[in-house]
């Protein structure tokens, strides 16, 4: 079994011991946050950890109500400035823990005085050393170029706090959900797939739409396809591919639309009539079983009643199309001439 496969197939056990690795963290990273005034978040990461972000930053603004943001670090590597970050929570991502860029935001918070916080899968890495508080993975080591289980650990840490902080019971349940779901997929998704997959075997781009809480997913199953296949594929918010990015539809391009229930079904399905009316190809990804009858060509993912909860899955819908279009390509995934498992940007 090819690492891409086999750390695709772990996320089941990861999922299901980030909460009881870091919860005790979490408790006092809220406590120090309702201690020191804090009034907004800022995010740095790269890749795939900025869709963690953006993940994150949907529910920060839902369930907390406090401005929240990604972070631009070569204003600091590059620029050299400073950022005024003052009763703000300063949270850096990276699996390797070891991005410069990052890092750099981080130290800029130390210096403030405010709260840090590092989410890697290494105990021993720069940002996980340099942050007050460290979330860690416990993913096990991930060899393939392609990040997915640290991915959704990634997440989940995020997501967790986010519960904790909101004091969101609800929330807590739902994402108590996530790892028998995740074990769902992994039960039903992979036939799916492999049962239209042989249609792409020469596609050279595609589309990966989402809005709200499916935005990153978006963002997140484009990467996993260019980079594991080596072809032209984008992610937009669906609200924005509309204002331009839509010219480049046509009859030959594929369209991926993430769908899951709750208050963007509308938008979904709204753009899946649109991209329909063009005559190009359309795989809906969604847990709504009717809205999934009704396409020619779509990829069901279990229904746990919250759009909090099905992003996990449909990242795991995008690793696994990734996966088997490398399979009928004829593709390593776990090489590459020109990627590394670890970028290191400054």
């Amino acid at each position: 079994m090819i690492n891409l496969e086999k750390e695709i197939r772990e996320q089941p056990a990861v999922l299901a011991r980030v909460k009881d690795t870091n919860m005790d963290t979490i408790r006092a990273i809220v406590a120090d946050i309702k201690a020191g005034n804090i009034t907004n978040v800022l995010f740095a990461a790269r890749g795939t950890s900025d869709h963690a972000c953006i993940y994150a930053q949907y529910l920060i603004h839902r369930f907390i109500g406090i401005p929240c943001a990604l972070a631009t670090p070569s204003t600091i590597t590059a620029y050299h400035a400073e950022m005024k970050l003052e009763h703000t929570l300063v949270i850096g991502v990276s699996q390797s823990g070891k991005a410069a860029d990052v890092l750099a935001v981080l130290e800029n918070g130390k210096k403030c005085g405010t709260i840090t916080v590092a989410v890697t899968n290494d105990t021993s890495s720069p940002m996980a050393q340099s942050a007050k508080y460290h979330l860690y993975c416990n993913a096990g080591e991930e060899i393939s170029i392609a990040a997915t289980k640290t991915f959704t650990a990634q997440m989940m840490l995020l997501a967790l706090l986010c519960a904790e902080w909101s004091g969101n019971d609800k929330l807590f349940a739902q994402l108590d959900q996530v790892s028998a779901g995740a074990s769902e997929v992994l039960d039903t998704v992979p036939a799916q797939v492999e049962s239209i997959i042989s249609r792409y075997r020469y596609m050279e781009d595609a589309f990966v739409l989402g809005r709200g809480m499916a935005y990153p997913i978006a963002l997140e199953g484009a990467l996993k396809i260019l980079e594991t296949n080596k072809i032209r594929v984008r992610g937009y918010a669906s609200s924005d591919f509309q204002h331009g990015p839509m010219a480049q539809v046509s009859e030959k391009t594929l369209v991926f639309i993430m769908a899951p229930q709750g208050p963007c079904m509308k938008d979904a399905e709204e753009m899946i009539q649109k991209i329909e009316s063009i005559g190009a190809e359309l795989i809906v990804v969604t847990d709504d079983a009717d809205l999934a009858q009704k396409q020619k060509f779509a990829i069901q993912v279990p229904n746990h009643g919250c759009d909090c909860v099905a992003p996990y899955f449909m990242a795991m819908v995008m690793q696994l199309f990734a996966l088997k279009l490398t399979e009928v390509k004829g593709i390593d995934p776990d090489q590459s001439n020109v990627l590394k498992k670890i970028t290191i940007t400054k």
